[in-house]
């Protein structure tokens, strides 16, 4: 008597990790690849960051960062903006996200979550440094680096801002696979990147909230260097959990309770999100944006003077009325708590009718005229206008004057917003006077000419050199 065994039930194949999808996609990504504005909008950004990160060079938390690096920091290929210092790849991209930063000042994207894509620029420059890289495969990074912080952005809701988390804990998601794409690293090491960077990092929300410190600026550049740390390693054939975001106890299960994840990867390179983020006109919170372009555009149209003004009540988001309104804000005493002030920006407004770099010295902190307008801003939160957040970034302002007049408007998006982008021009006017304290005319020009011509660049370590100050900077900033 014969007997036959039964085969065995076929399993399904397992459904590849999120992280798994996101890795192949990014290690097969191409410059060929990106569309005409994308690639313009990249060169945009990166100038843009460039003028900020030459501004964040004359800053006293970068002289506090540079030092210390300068003491702890290994010989390496990745150079420094500003000093022009070459030093390992994961310090310079910290000393350069950190000058990117520390002004608050980049690029800001907001939807279910804010975000800095800009912040990762300095993974995508220190390892195309180390690996030899030419401006066209910079751009690919550039790209990438915004195309899925912005997609990590929509994904959850709420957002886990909303939850008391920052969003650096999404860029320790990103910067791996920048890096990691950066280092030409196989699919698979870039999904053991995204493990090691993000199983690593979160960031709390702390950093944001109340009276604010140094830290507020530095988180995010820390999760840009713990990622190119990560591409390191895995690199070297270290291992990280391919699970990070999808799997037990990864971003979905501990940051509960709704994500999106088709977000992260549905139509990946139909079209690119680095051509849908804004960029700062003011170096303040994002939030603050649009009450100052209405309160500028009410104080100028109607010539208004400090002393002419008896209330200034603002209605705006939740968001607004909380984190950028608490008690603290109306008497800030640091650069990191006066520009993340509704308050304060508003009465530097008034006062001064500008809200640039100039207006968070430690002396303008605490001019005797700005502060004498804080109590004067009345800031509450609208029902109707949290609506409409992110798609509408909505702002009702009411200005009454000492006699007795009344001045309102309302704005539905800032200056910088996509919708209402910086000319050519204006990107270049605001890396001129970010720039022009450490570097002279001639210098300022050969750098902002060769970002202009990225695509066309052989080396970038060559097109770093062109970013070394050539002027000391003013000790402790602005």
């Amino acid at each position: 008597m014969s007997t036959t065994t039964a085969p065995a039930p076929s399993k399904a194949a397992a459904k590849p990790t999120i992280t798994a999808t996101m890795s192949q996609w990014a290690a097969g990504l191409k410059f060929e690849q990106l569309s005409k504005d994308a690639v313009y909008q990249a060169k945009r950004f990166l100038l843009d960051s460039i003028g900020c990160a030459l501004g964040g060079y004359q800053q006293h938390d970068v002289i506090i960062a540079l030092e210390v690096l300068n003491e702890i920091a290994g010989a390496g290929k990745a150079t420094v903006i500003g000093s022009g210092r070459q030093m390992d790849v994961a310090s310079a991209a910290l000393a350069n996200a950190l000058m990117i930063r520390c002004m608050d000042y980049n690029d800001i994207y907001w939807k279910q979550d804010p975000s800095h894509p800009s912040d990762i620029f300095p993974a995508a420059i220190a390892c195309c440094e180390r690996a030899g890289s030419d401006g066209r495969e910079l751009i690919v990074g550039l790209v990438l680096g915004h195309e899925f912080e912005m997609r990590l952005c929509e994904a959850a809701f709420p957002g886990i801002r909303e939850r008391g988390w920052h969003h650096a804990t999404l860029t320790a998601f990103v910067s791996p696979i920048v890096a990691g794409r950066m280092l030409h690293l196989s699919p698979e090491q870039i999904q053991h990147t995204i493990g090691i960077g993000a199983s690593a990092r979160a960031t709390l929300g702390a950093v944001t909230a109340g009276k604010l410190t140094m830290m507020k600026n530095t988180v995010d550049p820390m999760a840009t260097q713990s990622g190119v740390l990560a591409a390191l390693l895995a690199e070297k054939g270290y291992t990280g959990p391919e699970h990070v975001i999808d799997g037990k106890e990864g971003l979905v299960h501990c940051f509960g309770p709704e994500w999106k994840l088709n977000i992260l990867t549905d139509g990946l390179g139909d079209s690119w999100r680095i051509t849908q983020c804004g960029m700062k006109a003011f170096p303040t919170e994002a939030l603050t944006h649009t009450p100052i372009s209405a309160v500028l555009a009410l104080v100028k149209d109607n010539d208004l003077k400090p002393n002419d003004i008896a209330k200034v009540h603002i209605r705006t988001t939740a968001r607004g009325a909380d984190i950028l309104s608490d008690p603290s804000k109306y008497d800030p005493h640091t650069k990191e708590t006066a520009d993340h002030s509704l308050p304060y920006v508003i009465a530097a407004a008034i006062a001064e009718r500008q809200v640039t770099p100039l207006q968070f010295t430690q002396a303008k902190i605490m001019d005797p005229v700005i502060r004498a307008q804080l109590n004067k801003i009345a800031v509450a939160a609208d029902p109707e206008i949290e609506k409409v957040f992110p798609a509408l970034q909505r702002v009702i302002v009411r200005i009454h004057t000492i006699d007795g007049r009344e001045y309102t408007t309302q704005l539905d998006y800032p200056k910088g917003d996509p919708r209402n982008p910086l000319t050519d021009q204006e990107v270049e006017e605001k890396f001129e006077a970010l720039a022009e304290p450490v570097m002279s005319r001639e210098v300022r020009r050969s750098a902002m000419d060769a970002i202009w011509s990225l695509e066309k660049q052989a080396s970038v370590t060559e097109l770093m050199k062109l970013f070394k100050a050539n002027r000391a900077p003013t000790a402790g900033g602005h």
